[in-house]
């Protein structure tokens, strides 16, 4: 059942005739050192992030299988990325991001948790030429897509992925989804902010500020709509979800280590984590793994 503050969004979404204008970013490229440390910081997976990761991590390793080679989109500081990798130590892992800041930080993280499954290179995610047509077996990416300033090049992130993925590849590609109403995203916004930086809680205002709404990613995802479904959290689209059908074999090792993770989790982010399911599992994504 959804908590008071929950109900009352749902009703003011619902209820709401217009939604407010898209507020791009500052910058496309989060470069700036307090920025980034106030970012890695809240999202290490101990961070108010864990639950979020928890959940793309089982959706993103349904998709993927052993002996694939997977490209991840605006990779970040790798905190996504690194889970994923040491979960799934068969799987071969390419991180691309504009921000030399960030990837410092990713190679940092990846290196301090002894992974070799993962390899990173600055780019464009809007031009992937570095990487050849069908060059990779999945192509996935984490809350990133919001950092675009453009629906343009939203649009052209979505046709080259669709290039460079091998026929019956894996995606999962999810982001935000801007709501209609300004009160709505303050309060996922400062949720947590006796929790986190300051400079993290503006960061993460900026970006659902920022976030393209559900029908906005949906028209630019038709290149892969053929392969993939569109989800969102049920009736307040927070965020969205582009799925491919399962690829990862039964594993039940995989299963009992995200049942570890999940009990790992403080209380909070369990209660956090279980809303997350069940919210997008009533908009039509689910993972058994979270099962």
């Amino acid at each position: 059942m959804p908590n008071l503050s929950m109900l009352k969004i749902i009703a003011r979404e619902t209820l709401a005739r217009e939604r407010m204008e898209r507020t791009p970013e500052p910058s496309l490229v989060m470069d700036d050192e307090d920025q980034v440390r106030a970012y890695v910081a809240a999202g290490r997976e101990t961070g108010v992030m864990a639950p979020t990761y928890v959940f793309h991590g089982a959706n993103i390793s349904d998709v993927i299988r052993p002996g694939d080679c997977v490209l991840d989109l605006a990779c970040g500081p790798a905190n996504q990325l690194a889970l994923v990798a040491r979960l799934n130590p068969d799987v071969s892992f390419v991180g691309i991001d504009l921000s030399s800041a960030m990837l410092v930080q990713a190679e940092a993280l990846i290196k301090a948790q002894g992974l070799s499954n993962v390899s990173f290179q600055a780019g464009d995610i809007t031009c992937l030429s570095a990487f050849s047509d069908c060059s990779f077996d999945a192509v996935v990416s984490t809350l990133s897509l919001h950092h675009l300033p453009t629906i343009e090049m939203l649009q052209q992130t979505f046709v080259e992925a669709s290039r460079v993925l091998r026929p019956n590849g894996g995606i999962y590609i999810t982001d935000f989804s801007r709501l209609k109403v300004r009160s709505s995203i303050e309060y996922f916004a400062y949720q947590y902010r006796n929790k986190q930086p300051l400079l993290f809680t503006q960061d993460y205002l900026n970006s659902l500020l920022a976030a393209f709404t559900l029908e906005e990613l949906k028209a630019a995802a038709l290149p892969l709509m053929g392969q993939a479904t569109l989800s969102s959290t049920w009736l307040v689209p927070f965020m969205a979800s582009l799925k491919s059908s399962i690829r990862q074999p039964a594993n039940p090792k995989l299963h009992a280590r995200f049942q570890e993770l999940i009990q790992a989790l403080p209380t909070c982010h369990q209660t956090d984590l279980a809303d997350i399911i069940r919210f997008f599992r009533m908009g039509g994504l689910k993972s058994g793994l979270l099962v």
